[in-house]
């Protein structure tokens, strides 16, 4: 069983949170966790950029000057590569490439991540619930503040739909909001401590049961 240690507005307290799932730690894998972050890194890119050759260019196709008896040097086309505003040879072109990783690979490297955060004490469970309607950015940062991971670089675990919550802690450096079914490796990875709120505790263990 792994003991997450919770937080209120004034600190850490003396409840530790126990995960209801029993999850198996797994073999670490470098080249699976390299695999899957290069799969997102290709697969976030937008793939739009694109330049024109001498053939899409909206100039004119006449040639400048004859070919001989100029004393200059011979021109086919103002559309020339050779000339300023002239066409881009071998440029880059608008195109789309994806690299698919297998839900095998994925659980892998998410069971991995997670037992390095566990075993690091980098999971943290906070007592607080904003029942307003109304965001509130002071109480957010009050509870960063007292948990002690005011500026540090965190990873929030939010349901889908709490918008009070996502507004409250949107704004504060280092918080990075990540929905329970949507996790990336990347974020997982990257954040110093991963954070949850204590009434999303079931959310919490469904998401990490899914990586056994």
């Amino acid at each position: 069983m792994i003991a997450i240690p919770t937080f209120n507005n004034q600190g850490k307290t003396n409840e530790s949170l126990k995960l209801a799932s029993e999850i198996e730690r797994k073999d670490v894998s470098a080249k699976t966790f390299a695999c899957v972050i290069r799969s997102l890194f290709q697969n976030w890119r937008q793939g739009t950029v694109g330049c024109k050759t001498r053939g899409e260019l909206a100039f004119s196709n006449k040639k400048p000057w004859r070919q001989k008896g100029t004393g200059r040097a011979r021109v086919s086309s103002i559309r020339s590569p050779l000339w300023r505003k002239g066409g881009v040879i071998f440029g880059p072109q608008p195109r789309v490439r994806k690299l698919a990783t297998n839900l095998k690979q994925r659980k892998l490297v998410f069971n991995n991540i997670f037992f390095t955060k566990a075993d690091g004490d980098a999971i943290c469970c906070l007592d607080l619930e904003i029942n307003s309607t109304k965001p509130s950015t002071q109480t957010a940062r009050q509870a960063l503040k007292a948990a002690k991971l005011l500026g540090k670089k965190i990873v929030l675990f939010l349901p889908f739909g709490d918008e009070v919550h996502y507004a409250s802690f949107r704004n504060l450096p280092g918080v990075n909001i990540v929905l329970f079914d949507q996790p990336n490796a990347l974020h997982l990875s990257d954040a110093h401590y991963w954070v949850f709120l204590k009434k999303n505790m079931d959310s919490f263990n469904s998401m990490v049961a899914q990586w056994n």
